[in-house]
């Protein structure tokens, strides 16, 4: 792999910054959860503001639904053993996940990516910060040991792109939530 070495010079840096190791450990495999709040948040902020603003806020959890499924075909497709299983040598700070959980792309990237975009499309201020987090979130799949540099950079490409498709979907999803709405806010059609 071409950004094998990079790969190395990150995990070994890693493995020698024993203070930060749980912080990164814990931040890398569970802080994609941390965008449950925000989505709730904006979902309870978009009910009063009309159907516009509620399919473009329903998007955001949509988007990360279709990511998902995107990085499963795309992982099957390309089928990349994991690095901590082929560059020898290095020392993950997580456990190697098996063999058969591909690296390409980074599924946590793919995710938070595509939460980004898509909430950048619904609140810029809310989407930058997210952007920010999904940038971090790379860094630490790569920083634990369980990606390449290359599966992450792929993994935002695919999920900033996924994120973006609410800019063609938006007209649709608004037609449903016109349906919807008063259902939402409790009152009759």
């Amino acid at each position: 792999m071409i950004d094998a070495g990079w790969y190395r010079d990150i995990t070994d840096f890693a493995w020698s910054q024993h203070w930060l190791a749980g912080i990164a450990t814990t931040f890398s495999e569970y802080g994609v959860f941390l965008v449950v709040p925000v989505i709730l948040a904006l979902l309870w902020r978009a009910r009063v503001k009309g159907p516009a603003a509620l399919a473009a806020a329903a998007w955001v959890p949509i988007a990360m639904a279709v990511a998902i499924a995107v990085d499963t075909v795309l992982k099957s497709v390309f089928a990349e053993v994991r690095p901590c299983r082929v560059v020898p040598g290095v020392h993950p700070l997580l456990p190697c996940d098996p063999p058969a959980d591909y690296a390409f792309p980074s599924n946590h990237t793919v995710i938070v990516a595509a939460f980004a975009v898509a909430l950048l499309l619904v609140n810029r201020k809310w989407g930058l910060w997210a952007l920010v987090f999904a940038v971090l979130m790379g860094i630490s799949r790569v920083y634990v040991g369980a990606h390449y540099p290359h599966d992450v950079l792929a993994g935002f490409v695919v999920g900033a792109g996924v994120g973006a498709l609410g800019l063609m979907v938006r007209e649709p999803l608004t037609k449903v939530a016109v349906r919807v709405m008063p259902v939402v806010s409790g009152r009759k059609a």
